[in-house]
Formats: structure tokens, C-alpha cells, sequence
């Protein structure tokens, strides 16, 4: 799907119903607030900005590394876990700006950056993430929604989302994941980004299918983390790999829960996406840990998918100013979020 195909269909028109199929939709159109030309500048992704987010990324994972190697402890591997863990997620949010091609002007810097220093890094497939989230944005809200199981259950107890974040911290979350990483990448799974997969019928496969499908899908991974790793070890620093790895275990976890949970839990149970999406004002904490490179702005991304990450705060400005959020769901920060998710339903 190009961009321009993207912008029309998923952003100028929204889905609506067809037939039996439920579509996502607008009540509104984004075209009676926005002119062709600000839609047009807000949507048109920069090269250099791209390169930048993806350099600030990776200078970010030096950082942290650079500083539990000058002085290891317990401040300073905790200081580096957490920026880890956020920028596990940044290259992630990344991936997902590629997905959109909308962080590169030029299509193949989308593919090829997207692939190897966001994606793969992270253990994550660039065209199966991309089939995946635009299902989500054409069926958000509906039950054909690949990602809705992230929000029904909300809301929860204060207890449950507790239980939920000592998991996340202590590593159990996190080893599932790995787990359900290896069994998709084996073929044992079918791929799902959220939760929720389908085992496939192992009727006729060998171990040697399983070993050959699971090179071809890690490879990519094996390679990017056998890179960093050996990076780190030319520095005379190879014991810091284990925390890219304690990171990804940890506090990954807990920041990507919180991330999911803002984004449509305990919104409207409606396929409007004005409706049924969250946008959350962050600070810089939370741009560091739980909403890197603006995807707290998600509303204003599912109106305008196609919208780089470093203009969503211009979007949301002026969409803002014209009386389109009157009754969306605008959080102030990521605590507000918290006490929504976990008031229990009345």
C-alpha cells in the first residue's frame, strides 16, 4: 500500500460499513478541519528527519551502555535498563512509523533502515508488523480488530495492573514473550503482534522445517544482536549485552503495557475512531520511557496514519483549535491513564 493510497483511504474518507464486513470509520471528515495543503504538509515525511530519529535512537542506546561501563552499579544499571527498556520500544515505535512509510520521503530508506535498525534489533518482522497494524487501523474498534484484545479487558482492579507490572519487572512477561516470539518464528504460532495466536498443524513437518523456517525468520535478529554484541565486546564491554537483554525482559515490558493500555482502554465502545482511541499529553519522563518519538499522540495518528511522528504535536495544535476533540479522549499524562484503567466498571 503507498502512501499516498494510505492517506486517502485510511485518513480523507475513513472505512465504512460494506456488506457484512464492519469497517473502522470517522463521524467526521479530517478534510472539514484541516485545508489540502495543511493536510499536505503535515503528512509529508522528511528524510533527515527521519535519519535523526533513528540516530537519536541508537545514540540514546550508546548513552546508556557508555554509562553503566564508566561506572558500574546499582544507580547507574538501573539508569541504563530504564533507557534500554525505553528505546526497546522507540526502535519499536519506529518500525511502526516505517510500517506506515511515513518516516523516510524515500520509500526503500523505510524498508531497509526500518528492517535492520528498528525492526530486527528488536525482534520484530517489519512486513508481517505492517500487514498486521493496517488490519488494526481498518478495523479499530470492531471485532475484526487484530489488537482489540489489548483493550477489552479494561477496566481492571488496581490490584490486577499491580500483579500485571510486578510480572513485567520480575521478567515472567518478558520470557513469555520470548517464548511466543520462538514458537511464531518456528512456524508452531501463527504471527500476532498483540495476543491471541493460532497454532498451525504441525501434520508433516519435519525438524528440519522447523529449523529452516526458524533461520529465515531470525536470522535478521541473530545477525543485528550478533553485530551488538560484538560491538560491545571490541570495547572491552561484553557483559553489557545482558543488559539490551535484561532490558528487553524488564522494563520493555512494563513501558509497552503502558503504552497499549492509553491507547484504546476504557474509550468508547464504538468503531468511530474519534471515539474509541487516547491521546496522552507527555512529559519528558514519559517521552523517555513509555511514549518515545510522540506516539502518545495517537488519536491524531489514526486520523492521519500517514503523519510522521515529529509533526503529530502540530497536528494535534491545530486539530485542537478547531473544536475536533470536544469529546475524544485527551488525557493530561500517563497517571490520568492509570486511574482510568483501573476504575472498575459501573
Amino acid at each position: 500500500m503507498t502512501q499516498i493510497l494510505d492517506v486517502r483511504v485510511l485518513d480523507f474518507v475513513g472505512f465504512r460499513r460494506r456488506g457484512n464486513s464492519e469497517m473502522a470509520r470517522f463521524s467526521k471528515k479530517i478534510t472539514d478541519f484541516l485545508t489540502t495543503e495543511e493536510i499536505r504538509q503535515v503528512t509529508r515525511p522528511t528524510d533527515r528527519q527521519g535519519a535523526l530519529a533513528v540516530g537519536t535512537s541508537w545514540a540514546l542506546i550508546t548513552g546508556a551502555f557508555a554509562l553503566a561501563a564508566w561506572r558500574p552499579g546499582v544507580a547507574t544499571i538501573f539508569v541504563a535498563l530504564v533507557i534500554l527498556g525505553g528505546r526497546h520500544l522507540g526502535l519499536a515505535i519506529l518500525m511502526h512509523e516505517c510500517s506506515h512509510r511515513s518516516l523516510f520521503r524515500t520509500k526503500w530508506l523505510n524498508d531497509v533502515v526500518g528492517k535492520w535498525l528498528c525492526a530486527e534489533p528488536v525482534w520484530q518482522h517489519l512486513d508481517k508488523y505492517r500487514k498486521h497494524h493496517l488490519a488494526h487501523h481498518a478495523h479499530t474498534g470492531t471485532a475484526a480488530d487484530p489488537d482489540l484484545v489489548l483493550a477489552d479487558p479494561f477496566p481492571v482492579s488496581g490490584m490486577s495492573v499491580t500483579r500485571k507490572f510486578l510480572r513485567d519487572l520480575t521478567g515472567i512477561a518478558g520470557a513469555k514473550r520470548l517464548y511466543a516470539l520462538l514458537a511464531m518464528d518456528t512456524g508452531y504460532i501463527e504471527y500476532t503482534a498483540s495476543a491471541g495466536a493460532k497454532f498451525i498443524d504441525q501434520t508433516g513437518r519435519t525438524k528440519w522445517d522447523v529449523v529452516k523456517t526458524g533461520w529465515r525468520n531470525m536470522r535478521g535478529m541473530l545477525l543485528t544482536n550478533g553485530v551488538l554484541l560484538g560491538v560491545l565486546a571490541l570495547a572491552g564491554h561484553a557483559w553489557l549485552y545482558l543488559l539490551w537483554i535484561g532490558a528487553y525482559l524488564t522494563t520493555f515490558s512494563l513501558f509497552v503495557r503502558v503504552r497499549s493500555m492509553a491507547e484504546h482502554g476504557c474509550t468508547d465502545k464504538t468503531d468511530d475512531q474519534l471515539y474509541n482511541t487516547r491521546t496522552i499529553i507527555a512529559g519528558p519522563i514519559a517521552r523517555l520511557t513509555v511514549a518515545p518519538h510522540r506516539v502518545n499522540y495517537h488519536l491524531e495518528h489514526h486520523l492521519l496514519a500517514t503523519t510522521p511522528h515529529y509533526k503529530l504535536k502540530r497536528l494535534h495544535k491545530l486539530l485542537k483549535e478547531r473544536g475536533l476533540y470536544d469529546k475524544s479522549h485527551i488525557a493530561k499524562n500517563y497517571g490520568e491513564v492509570l486511574r482510568i484503567v483501573t476504575t472498575p466498571a459501573s
